[in-house]
């Protein structure tokens, strides 16, 4: 027996020997005991059969070149633990992306999921042309105040969405959680489109912001954690492309308006379809394999990886999940447990980026942006609203293109950078007597240069950033605190942004922007890791080694 072992042990490394081109083969020596182990746990333990004389030496040889490629595979996973937990960059690190051809498919299924995304952006943008209309007709037409409700009654409720969501999706899943949140949209919707006073009006927006606040934590959970490594980056843009096309859908509804003002009833009334669309869609769609695999339903897990990538990823993928919940018997997280020291740091991050994204003025720009080209002298304003939307969509379509390429972080900066110059282009426009003949058409080139930077990085990061980021055990509460952050960010600025235009002046307003664009930029450079190129449990394991 003590032979067997030799050969087969021999056998291993001349194999290996012939993969000397691999980074890691240095490390194959220090690593002999632990890939031994994880040997055992891939294909079922090669170590118990070299003690059994049940086994023969011809079965175990055999059994051992199937996995020589399992542990070359291994040997390259033990580099993702070199990054510090403090937070230190991991774009040293060298990405795991296998290259084997799957019969699986992703696509559709982000395709059903950005169906919440579409919702998302249609209800932040339908007010846009629509607020003059429906505030004459709901008698509120000279009262600033409620026309600033309306608004941000939807981003109020949104902000409660996002905490709920958080929490639905870990009770009863990923799609499941898709399903309910069908029904506050589509009652949202059908209130908003026959309300006949504006007490009607806020209760439709607030279950509309109730489902558009769940949806906002579960489309970039869900496309995360069924998006393979290599197009992750990718596939997470699509979500903010998704509201992006929902913004322009909205604003491009709102071009009847000049010929049939109570076309407005229907831009609400729209909103019905893709709800309705989502429901049914995520009853043929595959549950999240890491939140099956939480929950303990392997063998769903591995049917939903099955669909998802093939059949023949299968034992790698649920290799990948056991190894990162090795060591690790910890439950779910609470609350509380998002305010501990332990992660407190990653969470303070997720929350800062959507601070900050809020707090640069995006939503002020996609609520008013009507009104501020109308004031700039801007015949055709909705037309104008319509172009912003057709950039930010563009731009979006451009980051999906680099966030695999550039990385994270460097979007992020750049992006906030060309915010900042834009905002300031856009003060001094108001500013300047000497730009005052040409402030329309700076109005419109600096909200279009605003938003296309906006698109590039600060829009579709975010929210791809956050589940990458945290750990499996924190990541939905911790996507859903993040994003009430968003929310309460967005309300106020929703609440407050033509009240205090009309106190300060749209000049100073954009130069504060300008402002929080820059304090950004020092954040992100500071704070900010890259994650290009990793799986969520190698991203897991660099960031919190301890879990």
């Amino acid at each position: 027996m003590q032979a067997s072992t030799h050969l087969i042990k021999g056998n291993l490394e001349v194999k290996i020997s012939k993969r000397r081109d691999l980074p890691c083969f240095r490390e194959f020596k220090e690593r002999k005991s632990t890939l031994t182990r994880n040997l055992c746990i891939r294909r079922g333990s090669i170590c118990s059969g070299l003690t059994s004389g049940a086994v023969s030496m011809g079965a175990e040889l055999a059994r051992a070149r199937d996995n020589v490629e399992t542990v070359a595979r291994s040997l390259i996973k033990f580099r993702s633990v070199k990054a510090q937990a403090s937070g230190g960059d991991v774009e040293d690190l060298a990405p795991i992306n296998p290259h084997e051809t799957s019969t699986g498919t992703v696509l559709p299924f982000v395709g059903v999921a950005c169906l919440g995304a579409i919702l998302f952006g249609y209800h932040l943008g339908v007010v846009n042309g629509a607020l003059d209309y429906l505030s004459k007709d709901l008698g509120i037409a000279q009262n600033a105040v409620m026309q600033g409700w309306v608004v941000s009654t939807l981003l109020a409720a949104a902000a409660v969405g996002s905490f709920t969501g958080g929490a639905l999706a870990d009770k009863f899943g990923r799609t499941r959680t898709f399903q309910l949140d069908a029904i506050p949209l589509i009652i949202g919707a059908v209130l908003t489109a026959i309300a006949q006073n504006v007490q009607t009006m806020i209760i439709g927006r607030l279950l509309a912001g109730i489902g558009i606040g769940i949806t906002s934590a579960i489309v970039p959970l869900y496309i995360s954690e069924i998006s393979p490594t290599d197009i992750r980056g990718a596939l997470g843009s699509v979500n903010q492309l998704f509201i992006c096309i929902g913004i322009l859908a909205a604003l491009v509804a709102g071009l009847p308006l000049s010929r049939s003002p109570v076309w407005w009833r229907g831009m609400f009334g729209l909103a019905v379809i893709p709800s309705i669309l989502l429901a049914l869609g995520m009853t043929y769609s595959p549950e999240s394999p890491r939140w099956l695999f939480q929950q303990g339903k392997i063998s769903e897990a591995e049917k939903s990886i099955g669909t998802l990538y093939g059949k023949e990823r299968v034992p790698e993928v649920m290799y990948e999940l056991r190894t990162a919940g090795q060591g690790s018997t910890e439950p779910e997280a609470g609350w509380i447990d998002l305010f501990s020291k332990r992660y407190w740091k990653v969470v303070s991050v997720g929350a800062a980026l959507f601070f900050f994204q809020q707090f640069a003025g995006i939503n002020a720009v996609v609520y008013y942006s009507t009104a501020v080209f109308r004031s700039a002298g801007i015949a055709s304003d909705v037309a104008a609203s319509a172009l912003v939307g057709a950039s930010n969509v563009f731009g979006t379509v451009i980051a999906s293109s680099l966030m695999d390429r550039q990385g994270r972080k460097s979007l992020l900066i750049t992006s906030f950078s060309g915010m900042g110059a834009s905002m300031l282009l856009l003060s001094l426009s108001f500013t300047w007597k000497v730009l005052a003949p040409y402030s329309g058409i700076l109005a419109v080139v600096g909200t279009v240069l605003y938003v296309l930077s906006f698109s590039l990085g600060a829009g579709p990061v975010p929210a791809l950033l956050l589940p990458e980021i945290f750990a499996s055990r924190i990541r939905a509460k911790a996507v859903a605190l993040s994003l009430c952050m968003h929310w309460i960010s967005n309300f106020v600025i929703g609440l407050y942004f033509l009240s205090v235009v009309d106190r300060f002046g749209i000049s100073v307003v954009y130069l504060v922007f300008a402002a929080v664009c820059l304090l950004a930029v020092l954040f992100m450079a500071g704070n900010v890791v890259e994650t290009k190129g990793r799986s969520l449990e190698e991203i897991e394991l660099a960031l919190n080694p301890t879990t």
